[in-house]
């Protein structure tokens, strides 16, 4: 079946693109944050490596990691970071190839935030990148997510450059202007995809 990689830069709009396209489209779709989230939250195993990773200062009250303390010390040390990621992102690639071995005809859309990160690329038929200014970026974070302006600075400085994303992509969508420009795009892709890929 055909598989779609869709990622881009943090607060780029990656995921609300992907659902305006995904309800044009009819495709499923595996969202890799939610799924860390998952992990996170209700994945035993993944807990216990978190836990002996990071020590018992990241856990919230019941006993699971607490994300925002998480997030804090893995974007204030790169090997934190990489340890966190060395531990979700086996789990979550096997959930997501998995899933695209079993399905069928339609799209398969994979909404990845590190998806040239973690050198996923050769896994997709095409991929797509949905940019905005960093400076856009930024205000997001701040504005919309509420995040000390060090923790968006560190989680800005901690993706690849977008930049470099847009020269890596088959199609880039530009997130610069408001919701309905940005469902513009997905209509017109959409159109696309049925066109060439239908």
């Amino acid at each position: 079946m055909p598989v779609l990689g869709i990622t881009g830069g943090i607060a780029a709009g990656k995921t609300t693109f992907t659902h305006a396209l995904q309800s044009r489209v009819g495709a499923d779709v595996f969202d890799a944050d939610a799924c860390a989230r998952e992990l996170l939250s209700g994945d035993r195993e993944v807990q216990r490596l978190v836990r002996a990773q990071f020590g018992g200062g990241v856990l919230d009250e019941s006993g699971k990691p607490d994300r925002q303390r998480l997030r804090e010390i893995v974007f204030a040390e790169p090997e934190k970071r990489r340890a966190l990621e060395a531990i979700l992102h086996p789990v979550i690639r096997a959930r997501w190839t998995a899933l695209a071995s079993t399905a069928q005809k339609q799209w398969l859309f994979i909404d990845i935030p590190l998806l040239f990160e973690t050198g996923a690329e050769p896994f997709f038929q095409r991929i797509v990148v949905v940019a905005c200014s960093p400076a856009t970026q930024r205000k997001r974070l701040l504005d919309d997510r509420r995040l000390p302006p060090l923790v968006a600075d560190r989680m800005l400085a901690a993706q690849l450059p977008i930049d470099l994303k847009i020269q890596k992509a088959d199609h880039v969508i530009w997130n610069e202007s408001s919701r309905h420009a940005l469902d513009e795009q997905a209509r017109h892709f959409a159109d696309y995809l049925k066109q060439h890929h239908g």
